[in-house]
């Protein structure tokens, strides 16, 4: 095959993939900064948004593994030029994923407001975060789906079309989130938070609807149901599951932290929904090259190219490195503006201001972890993924927040318990990588 490691080459993967990995999180963050700037209950507003968000991103990406499974096995066997025995396992990958998400959506309608609850959401926040949710929701299996279908493009080494997708997702979320949550004079009157809500639902409709489009035209896989089921559906349930804990371990940080903040105050979950948002759009940003390594990773190890993998890694994290370097230095330059973007409350960015150098400064951090993240998803390394975030998380972050929230550290102590959450993550792959995987280029 063609030698895939060029810079040329990694950057048409990469490239898209940033663009595409970010849609979920821009669709977030183009809710916070709309609803953080509305004048009636924005405070209350910008809280329920990040409650939800963070809820529903729970949701999302613990049934959302199924893309790096189906992206890992198809450039497996890409790399081994067998493409055409693994065209009717997507099918039965998306329909399993789908049933599921209808199963949980239909499960968490009836004790919603249990839950938010437990997020320590009460009075006007609660009442805020429950209508959003209750539209919101159905944007789930619409969103499972679309990252299904680009798991497949990425299997077969196409970034492209979910790039495309991610686009006009984004950009269609943008302009619906201005008519509806600010009305258009004579036209639509203001929808506030629920417009936030509807911008968004309809935005994953489109997605979904493009990805369904692309897929059926533009490749051979079909999405008609077919029996007997496929071999490799095992492993791809297996692979699934333990991304499934994984999952669950790295969501219990992020609602652990959103509870801690909430309890703090509104100003406080405030600022925090702002914080977690640039960070998840940061990681998302880098994620491009952790994408791009997920894809070639698994080609590389159905080839058998232990030396290219080595290499593969090198490149990607050099160049994941200097763009996080990029995004460090110009969240310095523009820290004063960058908050102004999300609220305008100054009690809210008061307490943005003293952890946003916290973000910052662990970019280097996350950026490491997540390239080894990407890599150790195409190779299929599923189980240790798991192993590495149930260690992070439950002896790292939890004992962390604690920890420092006795020591009355306050929100700092939760961005405090995120790096060191990051530098478990990171350093653990760093290790099994070396470990297991040089040692096969010498073989």
């Amino acid at each position: 095959m063609n030698n895939p490691l060029t810079f040329k080459k990694i950057n048409k993967l990469a490239i898209p993939a940033t663009i595409a990995g970010i849609a979920e999180p821009l669709l977030s963050i183009t809710d916070t900064a709309i609803v953080g700037n509305i004048d009636v209950d924005g405070i209350e507003s910008l809280a329920a948004a990040g409650i939800v968000g963070s809820f529903l991103s729970m949701l999302i990406w613990i049934l959302g593994q199924t893309r790096s499974a189906i992206s890992a096995i198809i450039s497996q066997y890409y790399g081994a030029g067998k493409i055409d025995e693994v065209k009717s396992l997507p099918a039965q990958a998306i329909y399993l994923n789908i049933a599921l998400s209808i199963i949980i959506l239909l499960a968490t309608i009836f004790v919603i407001e249990d839950i938010f609850r437990l997020l320590n959401a009460t009075g006007k926040i609660l009442d805020y975060c429950i209508s959003y949710y209750e539209i919101r929701v159905w944007g789930f299996p619409l969103t499972l789906f679309t990252f299904a279908v680009m798991g497949i493009f990425r299997g077969l080494q196409n970034t492209f079309y979910p790039m495309v997708i991610a686009i006009v997702g984004a950009v269609l979320n943008v302009i619906l989130d201005y008519a509806l949550v600010y009305g258009l004079t004579n036209y639509i009157e203001p929808m506030y938070l629920e417009g936030a809500a509807w911008a968004s639902l309809i935005a994953q409709t489109c997605m979904a609807l493009m990805a369904f489009i692309l897929l059926i035209t533009k490749t051979k896989i079909s999405l008609k149901p077919q029996l007997p089921f496929h071999p490799e559906l095992k492993r791809l349930i297996a692979m699934s599951l333990n991304l499934f804990v994984r999952t669950l371990a790295l969501n219990t940080a992020l609602i652990l932290a959103v509870r801690e903040a909430t309890a703090l105050g509104d100003k406080y979950i405030g600022a925090h929904t702002v914080a977690i948002n640039i960070w998840l759009f940061s990681a998302f940003f880098i994620d491009g090259y952790a994408g791009a390594g997920n894809i070639l990773a698994g080609r590389l190890l159905g080839e058998k190219n232990y030396k290219g993998l080595n290499k593969l890694l090198k490149m990607i994290l050099k160049y994941a490195l200097i763009i996080s370097a990029i995004l460090m230095a110009l969240g310095f330059v523009f820290y004063q503006p960058i908050g102004h973007l999300f609220s305008n409350d100054t009690p809210v960015l008061i307490i943005f201001y003293s952890i946003f150098y916290i973000i910052l400064i662990g970019l280097p951090i996350n950026t490491i972890a997540f390239i080894y993240d990407g890599i150790f998803k195409g190779l299929g390394e599923m189980k240790y993924l798991r192993n590495t975030l149930l260690v992070a998380t439950f002896i790292g972050f939890i004992p962390t927040l604690f920890i420092t929230k006795y020591l009355g550290l306050g929100i700092t102590g939760i961005w405090i318990a995120f790096t060191v959450w990051m530098l478990i993550r990171g350093g653990s792959l760093v290790y099994k990588f070396k470990n297991k995987f040089i040692p096969l280029i010498r073989i």
